[in-house]
């Protein structure tokens, strides 16, 4: 991501604020593996969408209009010996050099100048709840502002919760942000293709997911957007499953969740197929109705409409469908007034918000009322369906459990799916197992 979209970000945010205000925003924490060994570190996805600053032990300030400088980054000086063990810092230098930061001091020197950057102002930004030590960290320096009001200091009125801004600014993507989306996108569409075509019988979950890891690392992704699913079987039924630890078993379908963390910027698609390249007649009968499912929300995706308007649809078309293969039973308007259709199809609604986050910030709710779609918003659209074993189902549906996730890009005109290259029908799917057809 070039350094000006960060610069863009800042300065919409500052204008949101105005003068008399401040932000402070917090890198991520470092976390401890075992022993003195850490976990890879992630940055925080609302301070890396304003300074795309990537090390721990970092802090970004903003105070619009300060003469000696609007956007101060705080953050580890440049020490050889450190970096023998962990790596180069940017360092002083390179936090303005390289991350555009219009002044940089150390991360030690924050109890020195935040509070005197904030005797100044009126109103602070700050995503209180993320981090707990930080937050008793700012709290504390309110207290101490507010315990020199006899020396004639005004500690800021107002504390402004800032994830509820930035959710609103990260929920429209920039072409830059788009196209960093498709990049990811694409490289997932070819972890899934892969483990695809190497999905046979017999196989372990986990060879499925290595097989997905292998194509993701070898494209420079070095983490997933989120923890692979590869659920075989009566798996498929858990919404969170990522033991991937079981045999896939011949006549058993597979549902695979995987995506790309590409640049900060993540993918989510699942497809569910044969193990044996194969789908039965009950099988293929539930996969094409959740499709034909799918294939109506995704026609409701276009400016004007509401969140909740592609959800109803695919509700829609699952009713009638599980009404016409004898899975409900009574009248159909009957039944879409009970929510008859939860005992087998998505409980939660049919996808969420993409982008930085697999499941990326934003409300789908405005003043009470489901949210208007409008361009430059990314949705997955993710219908699935789960059959348990029970006695007043027929056996042949027993334990088959589909989702099928796309993600979908909102335009002026309509919306654009950012994964259809991606095989889905069961024509498809059956002649790209075979290695009949190349997508």
């Amino acid at each position: 991501m070039n350094n000006s979209e960060f610069k863009k970000r800042r300065q919409q945010l500052m204008e949101i604020m105005g003068e008399g205000s401040m932000a402070i925003i917090p890198a991520a924490p470092e976390h401890i593996r075992n022993c003195d060994l850490h976990y890879p570190y992630r940055q925080d996805s609302h301070f890396y969408y304003l300074t795309g600053f990537p090390e721990a032990q970092a802090l970004a300030v903003l105070v619009p209009q300060r003469k000696q400088g609007q956007y101060i980054l705080f953050c580890r000086e440049i020490q050889r010996n450190k970096e023998t063990w962990q790596g180069n810092r940017a360092g002083l230098e390179g936090a303005c050099e390289i991350y555009g930061a219009d002044d940089a001091f150390p991360i030690t020197d924050i109890e020195d100048i935040v509070p005197g950057l904030m005797e100044s102002c009126r109103r602070v930004y700050y995503p209180m709840g993320y981090y707990q030590e930080f937050d008793d960290q700012v709290v504390e320096w309110m207290n101490q502002l507010r315990g020199r009001v006899r020396d004639g200091v005004v500690a800021p009125s107002e504390m402004v919760a800032l994830d509820y801004v930035l959710q609103e600014m990260r929920l429209y993507k920039t072409e830059a942000e788009i196209e960093a989306i498709r990049a990811s996108a694409f490289v997932s569409m070819r972890a899934h293709k892969r483990a695809m075509l190497f999905c046979r019988p017999g196989l372990y979950e986990y060879e499925l997911e290595a097989e997905i890891v292998h194509e993701l690392m070898r494209s420079g992704c070095r983490e997933t957007a989120f923890p692979t699913i590869v659920a075989g079987g009566k798996n498929g039924g858990m919404c969170h499953y990522t033991a991937n630890s079981d045999i896939l078993n011949d006549d058993e379908l597979v549902v695979v969740d995987a995506g790309a963390e590409l640049d900060h910027y993540a993918s989510d698609i699942a497809r569910t197929y044969p193990i044996n390249g194969h789908f039965t007649k009950p099988q293929k009968i539930l996969y094409e109705l959740l499709l034909k499912a799918q294939r109506a929300a995704i026609n409701k995706i276009y400016p004007g409409n509401q969140w909740n308007e592609p959800y109803q649809a695919s509700v829609e078309v699952i009713t009638q469908g599980f009404i016409e293969i004898g899975l409900l039973v009574g009248k159909f308007d009957v039944l879409m007034e009970e929510e008859a259709y939860k005992r087998f199809y998505t409980q939660h609604h049919i996808g969420h918000w993409l982008g930085m986050d697999a499941h990326d910030p934003g409300n789908y709710k405005v003043d009470e009322i489901w949210r208007e779609l409008e361009p430059n918003m990314v949705m997955t659209v993710e219908p699935s369906l789960s059959i348990p074993v029970q006695e007043d189902i027929a056996e042949e549906w027993w334990n088959i459990n589909i989702s099928i996730e796309d993600e979908v890009l909102i335009t002026e005109n309509g919306h654009e799916v950012l994964t259809a290259d991606l095989p889905k029908t069961v024509a498809e799917i059956e002649a790209f197992m075979a290695g009949e057809e190349v997508f």
